[in-house]
């Protein structure tokens, strides 16, 4: 994003934070909040998130502190836990690590301020109600990554087939992998692309809404295991095995210029858009991305999240600006601020929308920019105490699955068999 083009989105942001300030701080009163967070050197959003909110709030000095990003969420759960923690404001960097901050009993819940200032929650696409834990809230996001589908067009220009659309059932997506794949030795093409990892294909079940990867019922993943199996076994798709093998990362697959189609999560674009720009990437360098696929009879816009979150700590000393800066940092004048830096905020509003696809290099076709509004987010992997006991197993059965070391009825029934006892610990 051009320096101009951000000065002109913090100052609109200005305009209104300075507005909506909840509190009349006297001119000699100063209040220094401590945020604690991770890479502040390597992240672009940090300094004009701070520099907004002080330009509208005088009398407030951001303080950054960095944990680091290795064992971040252990350090800050080991921090507040002090009796000597005087952090204000903290940003929650996963989901396990959420729970664990909420079990250990060091965040304070926010539903009396979120109902006292009329916050709609709405705008976090269902992303709330999935970490709420007993009823209660302690985090609101302000970075959302989605999932959706890059495709290369020169690809589709070659085969002479239409480009993907924002509405594609799983059926229509496998169709039209198939229909720009080619096995020919030494020239392959590949209609689509699934990276390792478990959520490339067990997380498309979630999609209609009737399921979670907590369900301890795993039947739901069948249809896409079988659709991605059946792909691989028609060479539409790299095999899983040798892209465990060899290391193969997503970014370099799509490289190459000859995958049609791959899903993946937003944070992508940045890459892409940076690595054509050096001349690194050369064979991707016309793509687009489009939403993800959606079960028959479901509206299209549905998609998978992670989330980057703020929370207000029990001890936090000043509570009440405290809690302002975060509303800030959460609300639709920290998601311009986000935006302007090409970063995806959690609350996606068609002024936001605009703003990114404004950046310098992304993709100007409507389907590129219409691909960033989701109706509905589904987390990853919502809250609960025993997420990492659950991905453990689901992740060693979808590896002897897509190995084809096991069946996949014999791999869901090991799944069903493994979570169920987690469940009943």
């Amino acid at each position: 994003m051009k320096k101009k083009a951000l000065g002109i989105i913090l100052a609109g942001a200005l305009a209104v934070g300075s507005l909506s300030s909840a509190l009349a701080v006297s001119a000699e009163e100063q209040i220094t909040l401590k945020w604690a967070l991770w890479d502040i050197s390597s992240t672009v959003y940090y300094q004009p998130l701070i520099d907004a909110y002080e330009e509208a709030n005088p009398n407030v000095k951001i303080e950054m502190v960095d944990l680091g990003s290795t064992d971040y969420s252990t350090v800050l759960g080991t921090q507040l836990s002090g009796s000597g923690s005087d952090f204000d404001v903290v940003t929650v960097k996963d989901v396990p690590g959420y729970v664990t901050l909420v079990n250990k009993g060091v965040l304070e819940p926010l539903g009396d301020r979120i109902e006292a200032d009329g916050i709609d929650l709405g705008m976090y696409n269902g992303v709330t109600d999935q970490v709420t834990i007993d009823g209660k809230l302690y985090e609101l996001p302000f970075r959302s990554d989605i999932w959706v589908v890059y495709y290369n067009k020169d690809v589709f220009d070659n085969a002479g087939v239409e480009y993907p659309s924002n509405d594609m059932t799983w059926a229509e997506y496998d169709e039209l992998a198939r229909s720009v794949a080619d096995n020919t030795p030494g020239s392959e093409i590949y209609g689509s692309h699934y990276h390792t990892w478990r959520s490339t294909i067990q997380l498309d079940g979630i999609l209609d809404g009737e399921h979670t990867i907590l369900d301890g019922e795993y039947e739901f993943t069948a249809p896409y295991y079988e659709m991605v199996l059946a792909q691989q076994a028609d060479e539409v798709c790299m095999d899983y095995a040798t892209l465990k093998t060899q290391g193969l990362h997503y970014s370099d697959a799509f490289a190459q210029g000859n995958i049609a189609m791959m899903n993946m999560g937003s944070w992508f674009i940045g890459t892409l858009i940076n690595k054509i720009a050096s001349g690194e990437y050369v064979d991707c360098a016309n793509w687009g991305m489009v939403k993800y696929p959606h079960a028959e009879g479901v509206e299209p816009g549905s998609t998978l999240a992670t989330i980057t979150a703020l929370a207000l700590p029990v001890t936090a000393p000043n509570k009440d600006q405290a809690w302002d800066f975060i509303k800030f940092v959460t609300g639709e004048e920290g998601a311009k601020v986000l935006a302007a830096t090409g970063s995806i905020p959690a609350i996606t509003s068609d002024e936001v929308i605009e703003l990114i696809a404004a950046m310098d290099g992304y993709p100007q076709d409507d389907n590129s920019r219409e691909a960033l509004k989701a109706t509905h987010t589904y987390l990853e992997m919502p809250a609960s105490d025993k997420s990492s006991e659950i991905e453990t197993v689901l992740n060693e059965q979808h590896d002897l699955i897509m190995t084809e070391s096991t069946s996949v009825e014999d791999g869901i029934a090991a799944m069903n068999e493994g979570v169920q006892a987690v469940l009943n610990q």
